[in-house]
């Protein structure tokens, strides 16, 4: 099975490139499942490759549907097409994801791709064969995420608010601080550990 890990950080060298490596490295090295050929990765850094997360003119024309996607937003689209999981690894900017993160979200989770308007009036949701996997780094520590409520919030607003809109399911969602046991090393680990079971009970249809 595929997996796409879509990284948003600015630096290379960050704690969120290593994390994402290192779940790129639990799926691989986790066993397939009976009869198919091993885990494959790709991962696609937002930063490095340059996408450009301003909802522009030809976004909302594609909204409208008076326009087809521009080519860097089919070509997400067929990446994301290619894979059965996919995973975000991203930073805690303002308590949510990096703008970077959100545009790539904005221009790519499409109506009439990710989701679209049914006869009936209801949401048809379109991404339900998707499985998701959250992994967000944070500098707070776990008594100032619990008092406010800020992990909560971001379930609502990301797991359910984008995913569960589009029908995508979200495995696992981490959340991995600072203050945690261990910081960072402990957090490769658990990456690993994230990659590892990514795949844990899915089949392919």
């Amino acid at each position: 099975m595929h997996a796409l890990v879509v990284v948003a950080h600015p630096d290379p060298h960050s704690l969120t490139h290593a994390i994402a490596a290192h779940v790129a490295e639990g799926i691989t090295a986790a066993p397939p499942q009976h009869r198919h050929a091993p885990h494959s990765v790709e991962i696609a850094d937002l930063a490095a490759e340059g996408f450009d997360p301003r909802f522009a003119a030809a976004d909302l024309a594609l909204f409208q549907k008076t326009q087809a996607a521009s080519a860097d937003v089919a070509a997400e689209h067929a990446r994301i097409d290619r894979a059965d999981a996919l995973v975000l690894v991203y930073p805690i900017y303002w308590w949510s994801f990096p703008a970077l993160l959100k545009g790539w979200i904005d221009r790519v989770f499409t109506q009439g791709w990710a989701y679209d308007d049914g006869e009936d009036g209801k949401v048809v949701k379109k991404l339900q064969r998707l499985r998701v996997h959250l992994v967000a780094i944070g500098g707070a520590d776990q008594r100032t995420m619990a008092r406010h409520g800020y992990f909560g919030a971001m379930k609502t607003q990301i797991d359910h608010g984008i995913f569960g809109y589009c029908g995508a399911q979200v495995v696992t969602s981490e959340l991995l601080l600072a203050s945690d046991t261990g910081y960072p090393e402990a957090h490769l680990e658990t990456a690993r550990a994230i990659g590892q079971k990514v795949f844990a009970g899915a089949s392919r249809s």
